[in-house]
């Protein structure tokens, strides 16, 4: 799976699952731009694990991610390392 796609895969699901506007899906986004709560981070976290078939909650780090780039990063990272 290429940047792209996984950009494209997390930007829809946070459009689908948490109603935000694509018009807001911008790199440097922070969760709190999105207005995306502690509540929907942790329902995030499952779906992208089972969009991606990844662990993320064994993964993550303080500060592995503190925008919408840096989770495509962390994404990206974490499907490379499976492999």
């Amino acid at each position: 799976m290429n940047r792209e796609e996984i950009i494209q895969k997390v930007n829809a699901a946070l459009m689908k699952e948490f109603e935000v506007p694509e018009e807001k899906l911008v790199p440097d986004a922070t969760f709190a731009d999105l207005q995306v709560d502690s509540l929907d981070v942790v329902d995030m976290v499952i779906t992208f694990e089972q969009t991606f078939k990844i662990d993320i909650r064994n993964n993550y780090k303080p500060g592995s991610f503190t925008n919408l780039g840096g989770l495509y990063d962390f994404i990206e990272k974490l499907i490379k390392e499976k492999k």
